[in-house]
């Protein structure tokens, strides 16, 4: 038993030694615990809540709706425009650009700029909290549950291991997909009618799936190519990919085609 714990003590140590120093001592990075909670709390939020909710009124919460999109909205449009300055300037490249532990302004821009990525996506657990409150539980589909606990974890190994490279502009890509995103729940929150701003929302579920796509053909260069970027990140982002663009590629059909077959029969 003691020959066990010394092992994996050795292994942790192993891995605290692949941690990018430039993030190092930044607020919930250098320990799992803090992510994990969050993953813990939400999952249990999740069972619970429409528990406690069964017997009460949905809460309105239109006007906190409003301010929440919208502040979401401008996080991740400052996040998309500060990793894409700092790239330029630095001359990122799509599908390959090294890995490396440079500590230059716009470096530690793009380091920062990773970390706002993933505070906002603890910020953005509440989408589910709201979902649960205004009792839309058709809402909590497995897509939805699954993508918004696990983001958490992925983007605090990211900004802990590897917070630059290859994997930056996908990011900005994630960033600027949740600008269409919650530009449109906050126009639903105003009150526009659906119908008028559908496109938008189709637009989101499309660009996810180009995003995907995209990262997808990042990876298989990352095989081809001898790149400096970490192959064992590939081994871990792959099949995640693949399984977002089948249950992304599900929601689209199930929701759109139906939609423009309902529009084909009032035709009619």
């Amino acid at each position: 038993m003691t020959s066990l714990i010394k092992n994996i003590q050795v292994y942790f140590n192993y891995l605290e030694s692949l941690s990018d120093p430039r993030s190092k001592g930044w607020f919930m990075v250098d320990s799992v615990v803090p992510a994990l909670s969050c993953f813990i709390i939400y999952i249990l939020i999740v069972f619970i809540g429409p528990k406690i909710m069964r017997n009460r009124k949905p809460f309105k919460l239109n006007n906190l709706l409003i301010f929440y999109n919208f502040f979401l909205v401008a996080l991740n449009l400052y996040i998309t425009l500060k990793i894409l300055t700092s790239a330029y300037k630095l001359n990122y490249k799509f599908f390959c650009q090294p890995y490396q532990r440079i500590i230059s302004e716009n470096d530690i821009q793009i380091v920062k700029a990773m970390w706002l990525l993933y505070m906002s996506k603890i910020i953005e657990l509440n989408d589910t909290f709201f979902f649960i409150l205004r009792k839309k539980d058709s809402q909590l589909s497995f897509l939805h549950i699954y993508h918004h606990s696990l983001i958490v974890l992925a983007f605090w190994f990211g900004v802990k291991w590897i917070p630059s490279g290859s994997v930056t502009l996908g990011s900005a890509a994630n960033a600027f997909v949740h600008v269409v995103m919650y530009f449109y729940y906050g126009l639903s929150a105003i009150g526009v009618e659906t119908k008028r701003i559908l496109w938008l929302k189709k637009s989101v579920t499309i660009i996810q799936l180009i995003q995907f796509t995209a990262f997808i053909l990042f990876m298989i260069n990352g095989f081809t190519l001898k790149c400096e970027f970490p192959l064992w990140i590939i081994y871990i982002l792959l099949p995640n990919c693949l399984l977002f663009i089948i249950l992304f590629g599900q929601f689209y059909l199930k929701t759109y085609t139906k939609d423009d077959k309902n529009c084909k029969k009032k035709i009619n």
